[in-house]
């Protein structure tokens, strides 16, 4: 984890793009509407608000300021009140919504306040300075793994995420949509997210449980919005990740072999990074 602390902080560091503008994208369900936000900034973050017939859930609100308000605008656009936050993974920008209960999964309220992630957050406000937005916030109440709540008429199942991830929550939102902490885009992956050999296992079993749950979208606040046939290539993916890993013995080489097994996937520029996580120097 301190190693994923220290390969997040370079890469920011050198992060040309700070806020920019962001994108919503809605999506109806049976007895709910999903917005997925997409915030354009350098962390490549997503915001989410899953809208019932009377109020409205948010999960993962946006830590640059400029997407702060342009995600606070939207909501008030929709005319209804907010029921709750849940603040999972991503545990800024919510200062300013002190009247409004806070939820995480349980130990992110104490995760949140130790070195790892303290430590993250301070160097995020070295790096950004006044543009994001680290306030303390609300003291959030926690919700157990494997418990089922329902908020704006919607039902949220809690359970634990990938186990080499932040001990954060993977939610199945109304059955129709599963939420993790990188959604099973179609590229090649992050080293951020695949950042060990474990990762490779643990990676394979978090997005088999996504689609073991049945579920129709899954979302991430990486990414945004993948479908079952992404999360079905993501596993195929791992697998070859695993294969090629098996029978090389050094970065360089394992680099060269996951490029060729996909020549045309999208994000091959952070490959030797991926690399470069997964053999340690």
């Amino acid at each position: 984890m301190k190693k994923l602390l220290l390969i997040a902080v370079t890469v920011l560091a050198v992060s040309a793009a700070w806020a920019q503008k962001g994108s919503f994208k809605s999506y109806n369900y049976p007895n709910f509407k999903l917005h997925v936000y997409n915030t354009g900034d350098a962390l490549g973050d997503a915001s989410f608000i899953i809208e019932g017939d009377r109020k409205v859930v948010t999960l993962e609100h946006p830590l640059f300021k400029e997407n702060i308000k342009e995600f606070n605008d939207y909501i008030t656009s929709l005319g209804k009140p907010i029921e709750i936050i849940i603040a999972n993974y991503h545990t800024g920008g919510y200062a300013d919504f002190h009247k409004h209960d806070v939820v995480m999964a349980e130990g992110m309220p104490e995760f949140e306040k130790g070195e790892i992630y303290g430590g993250m957050m301070q160097n995020f406000a070295t790096i950004f300075g006044d543009a994001i937005d680290v306030r303390p916030h609300k003291k959030a109440s926690e919700v157990k793994f494997n418990t089922q709540k329902k908020w704006a008429g919607v039902e949220f199942d809690f359970s634990r995420g990938a186990s080499t991830d932040f001990p954060a929550a993977s939610i199945l939102i109304g059955s129709k949509v599963y939420y993790t902490h990188w959604a099973p885009t179609k590229n090649h992956m992050s080293n951020l997210q695949l950042n060990s050999v474990a990762a490779i296992d643990a990676e394979i079993e978090a997005t088999q449980k996504a689609l073991d749950s049945g579920a129709e979208l899954f979302v991430g606040s990486h990414g945004g919005a993948a479908s079952k046939s992404d999360a079905q290539f993501r596993i195929t993916y791992l697998q070859k990740v695993k294969e090629i890993y098996n029978s090389t013995k050094d970065a360089d080489t394992f680099a060269q072999k996951l490029i060729a097994a996909y020549p045309d996937l999208a994000g091959a520029e952070g490959v030797k990074a991926l690399a470069t996580a997964i053999y340690p120097q």
